[in-house]
C-alpha cells in the first residue's frame, strides 16, 4: 500500500490523528497489532481535559461523550484526616474536565474510521520503520499471514511505550529520560456507586488512594501498593477495608464506601519517561511512544491528544501550502508541554504517595504542601490550571 501518512498504533492517539486528517482530506492508514475486541476493552485513563474534549467534538466523535460522559468541576483532596475541594471553574476561568473512559473514546473513533475513514487494519504487527531519513519512509508489518510494506510520505509512531516506532529514531540522536517510582497502583474496577460525585485523592500514613468512576454504577479505584504486588494477595474484603481506612476523615469517622463486586484488579507500575527528540526525518513520535507519566495527574491520554492535534495541524498546513515550518517545530512545541505535564505528574505523585523509605520529616513536608494548596487560592489555582490542562499552542 501507499498513503500520505502511515500511523503505527490504533489507540486513541493514532485514531484521533487519523480522524483529524480525514476531515481535512489527508489520506492515512492505521496499523494496529491487536484485534478490535482487545483494543476496545483496553482499560486506561478516563479523565479528559477541556482541549481533548474540544478536539473529539471537532473530529465528530463527541456525540456519545456529551450524552454519557460526566463533566467534573473539581476534585477533593484528603489529607491529615480532613477534606478540601478544588473548584476548577472558579480557579481557571471556567475550565473543567470530563470523565469518559478511554475504552469509549476508542470505540467512538473506531466506528467513525471504519464507517468513512481510511484503512484501519487490526492484527497488523509492525516489524519496523525503514528509511525515516528519506523522502519515502516505509513500514514493514505482518498481516493475514504475510509480510507487507506500507510506503508513506510520513510515519507517525503512536504504538506506545513498548512499540517499535521509537526504535526508528537512531540511538545516536536520541536521548531517553526515565524515572521509576518505588511503588505501584492496585487498580480496581468494582460494580459499586462512586464514593463522590467527583474524584477523591487521599494522602494517608497507609499510602495513597484514589476514588474515581466509570459510570454512575461502576467505580474505578486505586490503592498504592509495593512494587511486585500479587493481586491474589488482595481479596475483595481487604480492598474495601483498606480503601475505607485511607479515605477516613474526622468529619465522617464512620464513613464507608459503597461496596459491591470487584470486577477486576491489576497492578500498575509507576514511571516517568521522555524521549527527545520526538521527530527523526519523516518519523514522528506521539503519545506513549514518546513519553509516559504516572497516572496521578491524569495526563497520559491528554498529552497524546495534544501531540496529535499539533501534528495534524502541521501535516494539514504542509498539504495545503507546502510549508514545513510547523512540522519542523513539532518536537520542540510538544516537548515544552510534555515537560510541564511531567513536572505536574511528578508533583502530584510525590506529594500524595508515601515512599517506603521516607522519614517523618518528608511526610510533614508533604502535609505542609497540601495545606498550602488548601489555604492559598494561588496554590490551588496552579493545581487546577495544570489538572484541567494548559492551553494548546496556536
Amino acid at each position: 500500500m501507499r498513503t500520505t501518512v502511515g500511523i503505527v498504533g490504533g489507540g486513541p492517539a493514532g485514531l484521533l490523528l487519523a480522524r483529524l486528517l480525514h476531515n481535512a482530506g489527508v489520506a492515512s492508514v492505521v496499523l494496529e497489532r491487536r484485534d478490535r475486541a482487545y483494543v476496545e476493552r483496553r482499560q486506561r485513563a478516563g479523565i479528559l481535559e477541556q482541549a481533548t474534549v474540544d478536539a473529539l467534538r471537532a473530529a465528530g466523535a463527541g456525540e456519545r461523550m456529551d450524552r454519557e460522559g460526566m463533566p467534573h468541576d473539581g476534585i477533593e483532596l484528603r489529607f491529615g484526616r480532613r477534606a478540601h475541594r478544588i473548584d476548577f471553574p472558579a480557579l481557571t476561568g471556567g475550565r473543567r474536565v470530563m470523565v469518559y473512559a478511554q475504552t469509549e473514546v476508542v470505540k467512538d473513533l473506531i466506528a467513525l474510521q471504519l464507517a468513512d475513514g481510511g484503512p484501519l487494519l487490526f492484527d497488523a504487527q509492525v516489524l519496523g520503520v525503514d528509511g525515516a531519513d528519506t523522502s519515502r519512509p516505509s513500514v514493514r508489518y505482518l498481516h493475514e499471514g504475510r509480510e507487507q510494506i506500507l510506503t508513506c510520505s510520513y510515519v507517525i509512531g503512536c504504538d506506545g511505550f513498548h512499540g517499535v516506532a521509537r526504535d526508528g529514531v537512531p540511538a545516536s540522536v536520541r536521548t531517553d529520560f526515565t524515572r521509576d517510582y518505588p511503588y505501584s497502583w492496585l487498580g480496581i474496577l468494582a460494580e459499586a456507586p462512586p464514593a463522590q460525585d467527583e474524584l477523591v485523592y487521599a494522602h494517608s500514613a497507609r499510602g495513597f488512594a484514589l476514588a474515581s468512576m466509570r459510570s454512575p454504577s461502576v467505580s474505578r479505584l486505586y490503592l498504592q501498593v509495593p512494587n511486585g504486588t500479587d493481586t491474589a494477595d488482595w481479596p475483595a474484603e481487604r480492598i474495601w477495608d483498606e480503601l475505607d481506612a485511607r479515605f477516613a476523615i474526622d468529619a465522617d469517622p464512620a464513613g464507608r464506601l459503597a461496596r459491591g463486586p470487584v470486577l477486576s484488579t491489576a497492578v500498575l507500575p509507576m514511571r516517568s519517561h521522555v524521549t527527545e527528540p520526538m521527530r527523526f526525518g519523516r518519523l514522528f513520535l506521539a503519545g506513549d511512544a514518546a513519553h509516559i507519566v504516572p497516572p496521578t495527574g491524569a495526563k497520559g491520554l491528554n498529552l497524546a491528544a495534544a501531540d496529535v492535534i499539533v501534528l495534524a495541524r502541521a501535516l494539514i498546513e504542509h498539504t495545503r501550502t507546502g510549508s514545513e515550518e510547523l512540522l519542523d517545530a513539532y518536537s520542540d512545541t510538544c516537548l515544552r508541554r510534555v515537560w510541564r505535564a511531567e513536572h505536574f505528574s511528578y508533583f502530584m505523585t510525590t506529594t500524595l504517595h508515601t515512599d517506603p523509605a521516607q522519614s517523618a520529616f518528608d511526610t510533614r513536608l508533604q502535609l505542609a504542601q497540601l495545606d498550602r494548596i488548601a489555604s492559598s487560592k494561588h496554590a490551588a489555582a496552579e493545581l487546577a490550571e495544570n489538572y484541567t490542562g494548559l492551553p494548546l499552542p496556536h
